[in-house]
Order: C-alpha cells, then sequence, then structure tokens
C-alpha cells in the first residue's frame, strides 16, 4: 500500500485541478476544429494537442515541464521565448509566396496597409485597460493575423504573454472564414460585391528578381527592427524568383516551414499551462484579439470604397478583396472568392484578392517593425 500511494503521488491525478481540466478540454476543442472542421489544421493540431501536452499536471522537479530549465520542452521553446522561428517562417513563407498579382495592381499594396488600422486601434484600446505600453503593442499585432509576427514582438515586448497572444492570433486566423463574412457583407452594397476587376497583366521576371531585393532595402530602412522578418521572407522569394536555386527555395518552402511550424505549434500550445494562462489578462487578450480582427477587416473594404471614388469605373476594385489585407495568407483571399461569388458566380476574386493578402504580410511585419522601434 505505501508503494501505491508513492506511486500515486507521482501521477497527475494527484495534483490534477479544474483549471488544468478547462485547458484539457480546450486543447481537445482546437483538435475538433481541426480535423473536424478542417480550421487551420496545421496550426490548430499541433497547437491543441499541444496544449494537453503542457496541462498534464506533474510534480515539480522532474524536469519534463515546459517551463522548467533543462527540460526537452524547455529547450524547443528557446525557439518562441527568442524570436527564432518566426524568422524562419517567414523565409518559407517568401519562398512560397508568388507577388505577382500585387506588382501587377500596385494600388492593391494600399489595401494590404489599410487592413492594419485593427493593429493601431487595438494597441491604444488595451493601454485603455490598463495594460502597459509594450504589453499593448504586443497585444495590438494580433490585429495583423499573422502568428509568427505576434510571436515576434510579443518575445521582444511582452514574453509573458506569448501563451496567451500566439493562441489568440492563430485562433483567429483560423476563423477567418467564420468572423470576415458577416463584417464584409454589413459594409458593402450589392452593387459593390458584383464589380468585375479587370485581369492582371503580367508580371515579367526581371520585376519578380528586382521586387524582393528593392522592397527589402526600402523597408528595412523604413523600419530596421522588422529586418529578421523583413529580410527572410524577401530573401525566401529571392530564391524562388531568381530560378538558379530551387533547391533551396523547395527545401524553405517544404521542410524548413513544417518543421517550424510543428515545433512553434507544438510549444505554444503547451506554454499554455493552467497556472500561467488562465487569468484575467488572457480573457481581455482574447476580447481585444476579436476587436482587433474585425477592425483590420473593417480599414481593408473602407479603404477599397474609399480608393474607388477616385478610380475611373474600368478601374475600380471590388472592396470585398479589402479585407484579404490581413496576412492570413492565403485563407482571407479565399474568403473574398467566397463572399463574391455567392452574389455572381462567375465573380472569381481570388487572383485579385492574394495581392492585398500579400501586402498584409509586408504590412503587418513593418507595423511590428515600428511598435519595436518605440516600445522595444
Amino acid at each position: 500500500m505505501e508503494l501505491i500511494r508513492t506511486f500515486y503521488h507521482y501521477t497527475g491525478f494527484a495534483v490534477m485541478d479544474y483549471r488544468y481540466m478547462i485547458m484539457i478540454v480546450i486543447g481537445l476543442v482546437f483538435i475538433y476544429l481541426a480535423i473536424a472542421k478542417e480550421y487551420e489544421p496545421l496550426l490548430l493540431l499541433p497547437i491543441g494537442f499541444g496544449i494537453l501536452l503542457g496541462n498534464i499536471p506533474m510534480i515539480a522537479g522532474l524536469r519534463v515541464g515546459i517551463y522548467e530549465p533543462g527540460s526537452v520542452l524547455n529547450y524547443l521553446y528557446f525557439g518562441v521565448i527568442n524570436g527564432l522561428y518566426p524568422p524562419l517562417i517567414f523565409l518559407g513563407l517568401g519562398a512560397m509566396t508568388d507577388f505577382s498579382t500585387m506588382l501587377s495592381n500596385p494600388k492593391t499594396i494600399l489595401l494590404g496597409g489599410a487592413a492594419q488600422l485593427g493593429i493601431f486601434a487595438t494597441f491604444i484600446g488595451a493601454n485603455l485597460l490598463g495594460f502597459t505600453l509594450p504589453e499593448s503593442g504586443a497585444i495590438g499585432i494580433i490585429g495583423g493575423a499573422d502568428g509568427p509576427t505576434a510571436i515576434f514582438l510579443t518575445s521582444k515586448l511582452a514574453p509573458h504573454l506569448i501563451g496567451p497572444i500566439a493562441i489568440a492570433a492563430y485562433s483567429y486566423m483560423a476563423l477567418v472564414p467564420v468572423i470576415q463574412p458577416p463584417i464584409m457583407r454589413l459594409l458593402t452594397t450589392k452593387k459593390e460585391r458584383l464589380i468585375k476587376m479587370k485581369k492582371p497583366r503580367s508580371v515579367k521576371k526581371l520585376e519578380k528578381v528586382l521586387f524582393p531585393i528593392c522592397a527589402f532595402i526600402i523597408a528595412a530602412l523604413i523600419t530596421p527592427a522588422a529586418i529578421p522578418l523583413l529580410g527572410m521572407l524577401f530573401f525566401g522569394n529571392l530564391l524562388r524568383e531568381s530560378g538558379v536555386t530551387n533547391r533551396l527555395a523547395k527545401t524553405a518552402a517544404n521542410a524548413l516551414i513544417d518543421i517550424c511550424t510543428i515545433l512553434i505549434g507544438i510549444t505554444v500550445g503547451a506554454s499554455t499551462q493552467a497556472n500561467v494562462f488562465l487569468r484575467g489578462s488572457s480573457i481581455k487578450i482574447f476580447i481585444l484579439g476579436c476587436i482587433a480582427f474585425a477592425f483590420s477587416t473593417f480599414g481593408g473594404v473602407i479603404f477599397a470604397k474609399f480608393m474607388n471614388l477616385f478610380l475611373k469605373k474600368e478601374d475600380k476594385i471590388n472592396p470585398l478583396i479589402g479585407s484579404a489585407g490581413v496576412s492570413a495568407v492565403p485563407d482571407a483571399a479565399r474568403v473574398s472568392e467566397m463572399v463574391g461569388r455567392e452574389s455572381d458566380p462567375s465573380n472569381h476574386l481570388l487572383m485579385h484578392a492574394m495581392g492585398p493578402n500579400v501586402a498584409g504580410v509586408i504590412g503587418s511585419a513593418i507595423a511590428a517593425g515600428i511598435l519595436l522601434s518605440f516600445f522595444g
């Protein structure tokens, strides 16, 4: 009996309480959404299982918990708290991204900038709720709908909030098809949703090669603090477009980004230990994150409508693609296509929406650089 009691003392049952049960249920919900609903499964499945992994209560001193120095999970978590994984993911993202749609219609870059409205609106809201300026900056970046950028900035400004901010950012990225359509329909008329945009022009290879080089130099000079993200993004794109480094481009776009996605998902999920995650500040962050996402969608759509006031009839923009200015690539562009086809099944907006969508990736990185410059 003494041996049984000793064994029980070292099991998770001995220290289990309701907080861990709540987090385990949340992890199971994430796994359900990933498998049954296919909401960003590449993100939600690792995060969901990571939540389970991090919320099996354990005896302190065993060196297996994510916050215990010397544990394997703690070593893997190093890449999150020190901002290592996000630039590597941006490298892979750059190698996967075709900027030609944006280059063929440069005015869509403005939509990618306008959709960052949620970042700065939420920054103000978070500060009014009592968060410090660095914490508010980290929370605001959720509005960019870019998980790696949110993790990178939070690791620099508010490392203690990485768990709730990362979970909020990735959750809202996965829920793009749920959150955005009602806002898009509310802000546009049937006539606007029926606008058909002219076919994008063909972009020459020279333009594709010069773009990552020139764009990096200009963007880096504007916000040097964003160099780790922008540099890797544009370097990855140069690997793709140069035509002479196909092996490197394929490795970055496949194996590297997949490995980093697994590691960042499982460790961010595991960081949501109940005693760290279940706090009033986490609830505020989730509410602010939803507001940030709504404001970003609002900014992109409204700015597209504003631009149409100055464009010729044949050059007008369908405002639905403005919502794709959030950098949830390519889901936000798919939502523009989906909502557009509800009004006119023959109106295909996907390629047009990819312009502001990839511009949003650059915009969120620049916004993160600005916030880091001020509050880092």
